[in-house]
């Protein structure tokens, strides 16, 4: 388990950056003193400005094991998202059609299935509020692009700092205000089962809702 901070990459993209998977790679072979390659197996991602925790797998057997465990739903993800607006209902569950632009990078949330849309459900509830921001819990049913930016601004509340789903200005770190709170699954190897909790970036607006 590793808590990415907002910015950088989960694993290789077409800019070429240095990837949170290089740096912990490079940190289990200088921990452990493993000769030759090591492995590094990713078992889900997040978006590049986006914080939180993120699974990677030591080997390929837990690899496997943690696909199928994301895949059938045995692993839950609650993330927390800060907005200007406050939805409509303190708590709710969102079902839309998602159609992924990839050229673009962007998907776009529908009331109807339409051509080449995917399915898309979640669970949010409001945990907190100021006279500005309010905190939203979500928990996700499926796992689509973009998801959660995608469906929370279809309901009038963009993420904090998300531009590229109707956020009226960014981050001055570039971020956007949604972090990879907690996770929960049972270990593929020992059976045990795990609970993580990521810090809160450090920003006035996360440390008031932290607290």
């Amino acid at each position: 388990m590793v808590q990415k901070e907002s910015g950088e990459i989960v694993q290789g993209d077409k800019t070429g950056d240095l990837t949170l998977a290089d740096m912990v790679k490079a940190y289990i072979k200088k921990k452990y003193a493993k000769p030759g390659n090591v492995f590094l197996g990713v078992a889900h991602r997040l978006d590049r400005p986006v914080a939180g925790l993120v699974v990677y797998a030591k080997t390929s057997k837990a690899l496997t094991r943690l696909n199928r465990m994301f895949s059938s739903g045995e692993v839950h993800k609650t993330y927390w998202a800060i907005t200007k607006n406050m939805p409509p209902e303190r708590e709710g569950e969102l079902t839309h059609w998602i159609v992924r632009n990839e050229k673009q990078n962007k998907s776009r949330a529908y009331a109807t299935e339409k051509p080449h849309s995917k399915k898309a459900v979640l669970r949010y509830r409001l945990i907190a509020h100021s006279d500005n921001y309010n905190l939203i819990e979500v928990n996700l049913l499926t796992g689509r692009h973009h998801q959660i930016r995608c469906q929370l601004s279809a309901i009038g509340c963009p993420i904090k700092g998300d531009l590229k789903y109707g956020a009226p200005r960014s981050n001055p770190d570039g971020s956007i205000s949604l972090l990879a709170h907690s996770i929960d699954f049972i270990h593929p190897v020992s059976k045990e089962p795990m609970h993580f909790e990521a810090e809160c970036p450090k920003s006035d607006i996360w440390d008031a809702f932290e607290r």
